[in-house]
This record gives structure tokens, C-alpha cells and sequence, in this order.
């Protein structure tokens, strides 16, 4: 059971921008009540706050929709941020801006290379590189990119290397990045992820969750 006046959270276990939204909410100590969607089957009121259908969307108690991870991470963290995660923020958003608006779409392509013929699977692969190369330069000198403290990069960034990691994991462990290898298993391995990935089961079948 959940309480009605919490503000609502739809969300869907595997998908990385609903992952760091719900690694900040966690952090924040932002209570919500979490609704695990089936995304083929999107609930009709998740649509008519949110037409664009996509995961997370946080629907405050006043009614205010957000529709957008990052934001979603902003809005609860500048409510609450006990890790300090939005010290350095700005050049948290640098890292985050370039590798959404860059890395992501050649992670898709990479990820789901069966719709994008244009280019061989291998190839698509190759034009990931320099962003993985990048982090691992980063990480060189610090446990986590912008210094050793876990900042709001480490997490909205984390979930993506995550996916692309398990696209062919025995290949990405067997490349030269041994500082994303270590910053990745750091965080997979950590409490808050572990505490962010129970399979709830799905608001289509009538259940839901006070989160975290």
C-alpha cells in the first residue's frame, strides 16, 4: 500500500534515465510512491500527464509534472542533497550534456545496430570509442570523474556505461579501460544501486510502492 498524497513516480527497472532518477530520489531521501510500468501497456494516466510516454516521469502532490531524468534529479537533490552530489555542478552538467546529446544515440545505434543497417555492427562499436577512452582518461586520478566524491555525473552518466557494457560484456572487459572497469563495478556493486533494482512487480497489475 502507498500513500495517496505522495507524489507518484512511473518508472521501468532497466531503463538507465529512470535508473538515475531513481538513484537521486533514493540519495535525496524523497519519498514517493514508485509505479514499475510494462512500457507496451503505458497506464492512460501516465499519458495524459505526460503524452510523450516515455519513463521517468515524478508527478508532484501539487500536481507539477516532470518528464525529464535530469530534472527530476535536480528537482529532488535541490531539496535535499546529503552526498553533496551538486557541488562541482557545473561541470557535472558538461560531462552529462555532452555524453546525452552524444554518447547516448551512438549507444542506441551500437546497442540496437539491427535498425541501423547503414553501418556494420563492429563499426557502429568503433564510433563509441573515444567517449569510453575519455572516461577512462578522466578517471585516472580520482575514484569517480569529477573528484573522488560521487557527484551528479558519476550517477546520471553510470547507468549508460552500464548498458553499454552488458551489449557484449566479455569484449568491454577485455579493453583497456581498467579506470571505467573499476568506477562501473564501484557503483553496480554499491548499496544505493543495490537498493534502487528489486523487481517490483508492475502497476498493471495493480500494485505499487512507497520509494524508496
Amino acid at each position: 500500500m502507498t500513500d495517496q498524497d505522495l507524489p507518484v513516480l512511473y518508472s521501468f527497472r532497466r531503463c538507465p534515465y529512470a535508473m538515475r532518477a531513481r538513484m537521486a530520489i533514493a540519495a535525496s531521501e524523497f519519498t514517493c510512491e514508485l509505479r514499475e510500468l510494462i512500457l507496451k501497456d503505458k497506464p492512460g494516466a501516465m499519458l495524459k500527464v505526460s503524452p510523450k510516454g516515455t519513463v521517468p516521469v515524478l508527478v508532484l502532490t501539487d500536481g507539477t509534472v516532470i518528464d525529464e531524468s535530469l530534472d527530476i534529479m535536480l528537482t529532488v537533490l535541490e531539496q535535499h542533497d546529503p552526498g553533496h552530489w551538486l557541488n562541482d555542478r557545473d561541470k557535472s552538467l558538461d560531462w552529462i550534456q555532452q555524453y546525452d546529446k552524444e554518447f547516448k544515440p551512438l549507444l542506441d545505434r551500437y546497442k540496437y545496430h539491427v535498425g541501423y543497417p547503414e553501418l556494420s555492427f563492429e563499426q557502429h562499436r568503433d564510433n563509441t570509442l573515444p567517449y569510453l577512452s575519455r572516461l577512462n582518461e578522466q578517471l585516472k586520478d580520482s575514484d569517480n570523474l569529477i573528484c573522488d566524491d560521487i557527484r551528479l555525473a558519476d550517477i546520471a552518466l553510470m547507468p549508460f556505461i552500464r548498458q553499454y557494457a552488458f551489449v557484449d560484456k566479455a569484449w568491454f572487459d577485455q579493453q583497456p579501460w581498467p579506470h571505467v572497469h573499476r568506477w562501473l563495478n564501484d557503483h553496480l556493486n554499491s548499496d544505493l544501486f543495490k537498493a534502487i533494482m528489486p523487481k517490483f512487480k508492475l502497476f498493471n497489475d495493480g500494485f505499487s510502492y512507497t520509494f524508496p
